[in-house]
């Protein structure tokens, strides 16, 4: 018999999860192998380089290249302040009369000066980067000058669709069922710094409540593509998500519209309400496929570690999975068979199906037409 293989999304109570963190280029590495770490502690930093800004110093003097190197008063190296002098001439004559002088408009450092052109390259101040370990674990491996990898026992959700980075906070479960939609008036003053859960729907008038109120992030069933729009102020299409500086964390775990949260998930977060818990919303659907996560640390002992756990897509009977076409897009169905022969669709082609419940009705569905869910 062959095998059949799906794309899978992850909603599991206990799993050895294992974590890059990579600087975006050479720096520091603060942690040493074995170490344990929390999910806002510093394992990484480096520094950016600023932006850089041409000046020509001959044409703001209103002299040729070849006379700057008389009143230039830095060099390629040197440290610059705001509204410090570059370059002074004598003024008229050499008396001092109708002095000019040319100032930084930055604060930074002096890249390069050419006696060619008379042109000055400035550099702003470096911009720091530093990398926080995200999750709670146990550092495994050091790359020296890039990252570290770090390794733990979690409880773990994959979303479909998120926006914005990473973020931490405890899980605070608003919705009483999976069905419910969150509402601005079930966010309160105690939702600060907290991950709050809804169930079918949150509206952008919730969103935006959320941000009122402080909220880092929000898990939801479903939520309208064009409130998204509207929060981000243009179409996100099938760009890669999690760059978006909103000040609040959105995943998605269902799809777009009115969806609810399957029960499965729900009742994991409902079960670590009140845990520590770090999300991000980063999401690229093209190759190489990254999905917002939900991590929920567990206590564990490092004899629990040493191989995390490789995603299994295999599908069998008795497994869920989730429709991520139309029709039926978002909806959950257990797997009943899957038929090794090919099948007619509406399409008038012929493709590999599979058969399963959904909603108590037995369907046929493509195999392409859905994604596993992996417990």
């Amino acid at each position: 018999m062959s095998q059949a293989y799906s794309a899978g999304l992850s909603v599991t109570e206990n799993i050895v999860l294992r974590k890059e963190r990579i600087l975006p280029l050479k720096g520091t590495v603060v942690v040493k192998k074995g170490d344990k770490v929390k999910a806002n502690d510093l394992v990484a930093e480096t520094s950016l380089p600023g932006n850089v800004l041409p000046m020509n110093i001959a044409n703001k003097l209103g002299v040729t290249p070849s006379q700057v190197t008389q009143y230039i008063k830095i060099k390629a190296g040197d440290k610059i302040k705001e509204g410090q002098i570059l370059a002074e001439n004598n003024g008229l004559f050499g008396l001092g009369f109708f002095k000019s002088s040319v100032k930084s408009p930055i604060d930074g450092e002096v890249e390069s000066f050419s006696q060619l052109t008379g042109q000055c390259m400035l550099r702003e101040p470096r911009i720091p980067v530093q990398i926080k370990a995200f999750i709670d674990g146990i550092v495994i491996d050091v790359k020296n000058e890039e990252g570290v990898t770090i390794e733990n026992k979690s409880a773990y959700i994959q979303g479909i669709f998120g926006i914005c980075g990473e973020t931490t906070g405890v899980i605070k479960v608003l919705a009483k069922d999976p069905t419910q939609n969150l509402t601005p008036e079930m966010i309160t003053p105690d939702c600060k710094d907290k991950l709050i859960v809804g169930g079918a729907l949150t509206t952008l008038d919730t969103i935006k409540k959320a941000k009122e109120i402080g909220v880092r992030g929000i898990i939801t069933g479903g939520i309208d593509d064009q409130d998204i729009k509207k929060l981000l102020g243009y179409d996100i299409g099938v760009a890669i998500t999690g760059h978006e500086n909103l000040g609040i964390t959105i995943l998605v775990t269902e799809g777009f519209g009115p969806i609810n949260m399957a029960e499965k998930t729900f009742e994991l977060l409902k079960k670590f309400e009140g845990s520590e818990a770090s999300m991000h919303g980063k999401t690229q659907i093209r190759a190489g496929v990254i999905r917002p996560e939900v991590i929920i640390p567990l206590d564990f002992k490092e004899s629990d570690l040493g191989q995390a756990n490789e995603s299994n897509t295999l599908l069998s009977a008795g497994q869920l999975v989730r429709i991520i076409r139309q029709p039926g897009f978002g909806k959950i169905g257990k797997i009943t068979g899957l038929p090794e022969e090919l099948h007619n669709v509406e399409s008038e082609t012929k493709v590999r199906i599979l058969e399963a419940e959904v909603d108590g009705v037995k369907q046929i569905i493509p195999r392409a037409n859905v994604e596993l869910i992996e417990g």
